[in-house]
C-alpha cells in the first residue's frame, strides 16, 4: 500500500493515537500518517518514552485538533477510543476502522506500573499497525 493517507483519531491525542503515528510512520512507507484530537492535550512523556524503547522517536510530534489534519484526504480512519467518547467526523471516502484501546495516560500508580499499561497499548498498536501494512 502507497501514497495514502492514514489519521489515528482519540480525544486528546496525548498517547494512543501519538504512539499510533509514530509506529505508522515506521511501517508505512508511502503513506501520510496523521493523527489528531477531538480534545487535543499534551503529547505524554511516558508515550514517548515507551516509543524510544522500541527505537521510535515520536518527541518532536505534537497534540493537533481535528482542524489540523486532512480528515477529508484519509484513506484509512482508526479511532482509538475505549471508555470514552470517540471524535465524530463526517462521513467520507474513508474506510474506518474501530480499535478500543484502554487509554494509558489515564492510569494511575507508580511511574513503573504507569508505564507498563503504555507498553501494553503500544504493544498492541504495533500488532494491529503491522497486519495493515502486511495485507
Amino acid at each position: 500500500m502507497t501514497g495514502k493517507t492514514v489519521v489515528f483519531l482519540c480525544v486528546a491525542n496525548s498517547a494512543r493515537s501519538q504512539m499510533a503515528e509514530g509506529l505508522a510512520r515506521a511501517r508505512a512507507g508511502g503513506w501520510r500518517v496523521f493523527s489528531a484530537g477531538s480534545n487535543p492535550g499534551r503529547l505524554s512523556s511516558t508515550a514517548v518514552e515507551a516509543m524510544r524503547e522500541m527505537g521510535i522517536d515520536i518527541s518532536a510530534q505534537y497534540s493537533k485538533g481535528l482542524d489540523d489534519v486532512p480528515l477529508a484526504e484519509a484513506d484509512l480512519m482508526v479511532t482509538l477510543c475505549a471508555e470514552e467518547v470517540c471524535p465524530v467526523v463526517p462521513a467520507g471516502r474513508a474506510k474506518r476502522l474501530h480499535w478500543p484501546l484502554p487509554d494509558p495516560a489515564a492510569a494511575t500508580g507508580d511511574p513503573g506500573a504507569r508505564l507498563e499499561r503504555f507498553r501494553a497499548v503500544r504493544d498492541e498498536l504495533a500488532r494491529r499497525i503491522a497486519e495493515i501494512w502486511t495485507d
